[in-house]
């Protein structure tokens, strides 16, 4: 199968025109028409409809596409670990990551780790728990930054940070001045909660089960700013992990109170994930090393 051709059908799949795609891609449409139609004789199955002036994937060709990317990223990233065997000093990480670890956590590790390797790049992605692992396991990202610990055995996995984390209420709620509560005290209350591919949702909701209820979800959300915003609003309460400091949304700030929790299975573990038996591109090896070194950690994390 010729990587070029996979290549032009991954750009006809995103611009959904035949003929854009061949202007973007700088080759002729007919050229690009018997390329396809060769693709699709050679798989056995049509990988496109026809939707009014464009195409659309067909069935077929929307598994075909995730197969697509996978062979372009283990090409792609096949040249980079030739180009960084020859300059052991250069190469490029895939990183992904939380979304609010972006203020600090991760740049804090890259600029720790760039003193002493100046010639590694970063390709930086931020996404929730379950889009993380799907990139590590499907080889779009070296290494990902998430919680919980995945699962299965196709990911490695080594802790990093222990984060508390804490029940959010609005400034004017009947416990906004309690240092600590249960969970069990506000079981009939709305909650605002993360969706069911964030690391923090099965987290949250093992804990209302050990607190011996069901919780009622107003909405559910993927940013911490937004659901901190939605708790001041009064439309719900949230267990979200704590906010940087001098970040919006500090106790007091914005309307929200941050409240410990009693539970003992309030917190949640930080770690960082790799595919296990894959061979990492040396940066990325390095750069795995100095994370799980432990010293070179930020002193906090907060994410969701």
């Amino acid at each position: 199968m010729d990587l070029q051709t996979v290549r032009w059908f991954l750009a006809v799949a995103e611009l959904g025109h035949v003929t854009n795609a061949a202007a973007e891609l700088r080759v002729s449409q007919p050229g690009l028409s018997r390329a396809l139609a060769r693709l699709e004789r050679e798989l056995g199955y049509p990988l496109f409809d026809r939707v009014g002036r464009g195409v659309a994937l067909s069935p077929y060709g929307r598994v075909f596409a995730g197969h697509a990317r996978r062979l372009v990223a283990e090409e792609e990233a096949a040249r980079r670990a030739l180009a960084e065997a020859a300059d052991p000093g250069r190469g490029e990480v895939s990183l992904a990551f939380l979304h609010t670890q972006g203020p600090s956590f991760v740049p804090d590790l890259i600029r720790r780790f760039r003193r002493d390797h100046p010639g590694v790049t970063f390709r930086l992605s931020q996404d929730r728990a379950g889009p993380i692992t799907a990139a590590v396991a499907g080889g779009a990202a070296d290494l990902g930054i998430t919680s919980p610990r995945p699962d299965g055995p196709a990911l490695a996995w080594h802790p990093l940070v222990t984060e508390p984390l804490l029940l959010a209420v609005p400034a004017d709620h009947r416990l906004a001045r309690r240092a600590r509560v249960r969970l069990r005290e506000v079981a009939d209350e709305p909650f605002v909660a993360f969706r069911s591919d964030a690391g923090l949702r099965p987290i949250f909701e093992r804990m209302c089960a050990h607190a011996g209820f069901r919780p009622r979800i107003a909405f559910e959300g993927q940013e911490v700013m937004t659901m901190r915003g939605l708790v001041a609003a009064g439309l719900g309460l949230a267990v979200l992990p704590p906010p940087e400091p001098g970040e919006p949304g500090e106790p007091d700030a914005h309307g929200v109170r941050h409240l410990a929790l009693a539970e003992p299975d309030a917190f949640r573990e930080i770690g960082l994930t790799w595919a296990d038996g894959r061979t990492l591109r040396p940066a990325a090896e390095r750069f795995r090393r100095f994370v799980i070194a432990g010293p070179n950690l930020p002193r906090q994390v907060t994410d969701s």
